[in-house]
């Protein structure tokens, strides 16, 4: 009488899922992966360069120089009394990173096609390892800001830090989520539709202008001020720059409306990421 042998297999991939279930369990599993791949890009954005790191305090310096020549002291534009390096390196840090996440996270599928097509893992582990590895530069950035920012305050500029600093970890979230979920749905179209990607470089330089980062909400009438404020990024940049210097405005509801988009992007781009995946070898 012969013995049944009995596999304990270690994973199990099916081949049809619900479209709703989204293997967080499996991401978390990953989690060794995440952190992999976050060091990963760290490593390799800046290996073969010269300068290194030291990028990542340089470019929104430069920037930072040009906005202050072409819009302060060219277009005259206000800067709310505040010193106008502050004013825009405020904008400049948390725009960057939503501008680095969304863009990255557009072209998960077509980046790693070679690997999606060769291993298994949850594919929602790349675009998560983009908003993190950028979350690294954006501290680096964050801390750049803030040196500049106690420079000023120490100076008695025009700098009135208030309570609503303790939301900074939660606009950096809100930032991280509309970014990851509007790059999730856009790379589920990019692998049909390859004109998206060219839109979306030039898209998101436009988005910037309907974003207070170079100019406040004050200096804007009823008109284009509803306009702006239908963004749901305007909030979060002109919280967190009332947060810090005390300029600007802040409201609640506002702020409520860009967390209610947030969690609607990241859950209508994560069905979409979710259904795509399963298919998207066929097309890419």
């Amino acid at each position: 009488m012969t013995e049944t042998k009995v596999d304990n297999w270690t994973e199990i991939i099916s081949p049809q899922s619900h479209i709703l279930d989204l293997k967080l369990k499996e991401v978390w599993r990953y989690k060794d992966l995440l952190i992999m791949l976050v060091k990963r890009d760290f490593v390799a954005t800046y290996k073969q360069t010269i300068l290194g790191p030291i990028w990542f305090f340089l470019q929104p310096l430069l920037t930072t120089v040009i906005y202050v020549i072409i819009f302060g002291n060219i277009a005259k534009i206000s800067t709310d009394g505040l010193p106008m390096t502050l004013f825009y390196l405020c904008g400049i840090t948390l725009w960057n990173y939503f501008a680095d996440c969304l863009t990255k996270t557009s072209t998960v599928f077509k980046d790693n096609a070679s690997i999606f097509g060769k291993v298994y893992f949850p594919r929602l582990i790349m675009p998560l390892s983009i908003v993190v590895s950028n979350l690294v530069r954006f501290g680096i950035q964050f801390m750049l800001f803030l040196c500049f920012w106690i420079y000023f305050l120490v100076e008695g500029n025009n700098v009135h830090p208030n309570i609503y600093i303790i939301l900074t970890p939660y606009l950096i979230l809100l930032m991280a989520t509309i970014a990851l979920g509007a790059g999730m749905i856009i790379s589920a179209l990019t692998t049909k539709y390859r004109d998206l990607t060219f839109l979306l470089t030039f898209g998101v330089q436009l988005l910037m202008y309907a974003t207070p980062v170079i100019y406040p909400m004050s200096t804007l009438n009823a008109k284009y001020a509803l306009f702006i404020k239908i963004n749901p990024l305007s909030s979060i940049v002109e919280t967190f720059r009332f947060a810090f210097t005390g300029s600007g405005t802040f409201s609640w509801s506002y702020l409520g409306y860009s967390s209610l988009t947030a969690f609607i992007l990241l859950i209508v781009g994560s069905v979409v990421f979710n259904k795509v995946e399963k298919s998207f070898m066929d097309t890419v």
